[in-house]
């Protein structure tokens, strides 16, 4: 049996892997606020390329398109590599997930200094499983409107993640996407170790105030 098939398998996984990256790896919210006229987010506050950094700047609206654009990315990355790859899923939604994010997190372009990946993984987890996604979208806006704490809201969401994954699949360990979900949310959580730190020690600034 020639071994050609199982070599293009291999390419193209790749390809959707790196393709998921560079689509993650689109710093939104830095492109919104330069062409907002709100200066360099990279200067503003946090230094964050994400949604809650570009809040500080004073313009919801910025904020509001980064939040949906950086959701939008991890979401139509899982979709895409799903469709373009129908024979290699599960596998290549899974891979999608934690490529996207990656980007998101890590973009090349910007010596690897990206956001923290909130609103990326909760695309991802509507391009995974839907009801997963709703899920963690709504636990999210209600921690973070109960405790006026967005990085609050942002943990509770992910470390749900993955265990909703699995358990809408059944408890199937065999299958990828739970283990993408976890490897999402647990990069999620490294992201914010300062934001842990803050909310342990009781000093996380709440919505609404300046934080460096």
């Amino acid at each position: 049996m020639s071994a050609a098939p199982a070599v293009d398998g291999i390419v193209l996984f790749a390809a959707a892997g790196l393709l998921s990256y560079v689509i993650g790896s689109i710093p939104f919210g830095l492109i919104i606020t330069d062409l907002g006229g709100a200066g360099d987010i990279r200067q503003i506050g946090s230094g964050n390329i994400g949604a809650t950094n570009v809040l500080r700047t004073g313009r919801r609206g910025l904020a509001a398109a980064t939040l949906l654009l950086d959701g939008f990315k991890g979401f139509f990355a899982v979709v895409l590599c799903g469709a373009l790859l129908p024979l290699l899923l599960p596998d290549v939604a899974a891979l999608a997930a934690v490529c996207v994010v990656a980007g998101h997190c890590l973009p090349v372009w910007l010596k690897f200094r990206g956001g923290k990946g909130v609103a990326t993984g909760l695309g991802v987890a509507l391009g995974l499983d839907w009801r997963v996604g709703l899920i963690c979208c709504v636990l999210w806006l209600l921690v973070a409107r109960l405790t006026r704490i967005s990085s609050a809201g942002a943990l509770a969401a992910m470390f749900v993640l993955g265990p909703l994954l699995l358990a809408f699949d059944g408890g199937h360990l065999v299958n990828p996407v739970p283990w993408a979900g976890l490897a999402v949310g647990l990069g999620v959580f490294l992201r914010h170790k300062d934001n842990i730190g803050r909310l342990l020690a009781g000093t996380e600034p709440r919505i609404g105030r300046k934080t460096a």
